[in-house]
């Protein structure tokens, strides 16, 4: 940040790394210029500063999402519904796997498609948020980390919609869950960052490297097999149960189990905690690439 003095009746915007617009007139004003260069705790800071472009980065990502569609909010509904059956016809009834104590099939699915529905939108929307913003990023400066953190907005969205899809197939099934339920905001927090860490270094590597817009759709159908939707983490062999947590979202997913399907759905705790720290690894290392890179965006784009 630098402060400058102006005087005169000299009118001009300040774009670029300037980031904003202000007109200098009279004697002796000072102008606060931004520039893209900050220190760490003023980038952090800029973060709240700039609250109000998360939000309408938000909204427009919303209403894009949702305006001059067919189907519209339906497609949220139909994508899920779809998946489930496949897999509960699949699983549960020509592999025959068995679901989590009492819980009907269908649930233990759907409860495993919520996370991962919320993971993947947010992986696959957050990809291409830099290079769609092109003409915004290379006009002003703000905190890149904005732009694809925004996009959580919608994927937390469809979530919604799924959530009381849920709740109606619990109503059909005369499943209540018990008091485990209370914990599912803090497994919500958590499917966003375990989605948060790979998608901020997926999107710093997309802009200089485009074609990996075809590799991602790769990943996160590979990500829905090698992931416990359509099964239960419990019929994994003991041995390979920890060398399996190593996928971030087993822990989520086993976590959204045991919230929603109560005692039918245990948590493995040796790997639900290696979970974590592979969480916490790939924030912290998406965060550091992506800051690392975030100055050459408006370059590249």
């Amino acid at each position: 940040m630098a402060d400058v003095e102006a005087t005169g009746t000299d009118k001009r915007p300040l774009t670029g790394s300037e980031g904003g617009t202000a007109q200098v007139h009279g004697t002796c004003e000072r102008i606060t210029i931004l520039e893209p260069e900050r220190a760490q705790s003023d980038y952090w800071h800029d973060l709240w500063h700039y609250r109000e472009l998360f939000a309408i980065l938000a909204w427009r990502d919303v209403a894009v999402r949702y305006k001059q569609t067919v189907v519209g909010v339906a497609w949220a509904l139909i994508r899920p519904f779809l998946t489930m059956v496949v897999f509960t016809v699949i699983f549960g009834h020509i592999a025959k796997l068995p679901s989590d104590g009492a819980a009907p099939y269908p649930m233990l699915v759907f409860a495993g498609m919520l996370p991962w529905f919320l993971f993947s939108s947010v992986l696959s929307e957050a990809s291409n948020s830099m290079v769609g913003n092109a003409n915004l990023i290379s006009k002003v400066y703000f905190p890149r980390l904005i732009v694809p953190a925004a996009t959580a907005v919608v994927a937390l969205i469809d979530f919604a919609i799924n959530f009381v899809m849920l709740a109606l197939l619990m109503a059909w099934f005369g499943f209540v869950p018990n008091w485990h339920i209370i914990f599912l905001p803090v497994f919500v927090l958590l499917a966003v960052l375990a989605s948060l860490g790979p998608a901020l270094w997926i999107t710093a590597l997309n802009v200089k490297y485009r074609d990996f817009r075809y590799i991602i759709p790769f990943i996160v159908q590979f990500g829905l097999y090698v992931s416990p939707v359509g099964f239960s983490s419990a019929v994994v062999p003991e041995k390979w149960r920890l060398l399996y947590s190593l996928n971030p979202v087993v822990g989520v997913i086993d976590g959204f189990r045991w919230c929603l399907l109560g005692g039918q759905s245990q948590i493995y705790w040796p790997g639900f905690a290696l979970s974590l720290g592979v969480v916490a690894f790939f924030l912290w290392y998406g965060i550091r690439y992506f800051r690392s890179t975030e100055r050459t965006f408006a370059d590249m784009v």
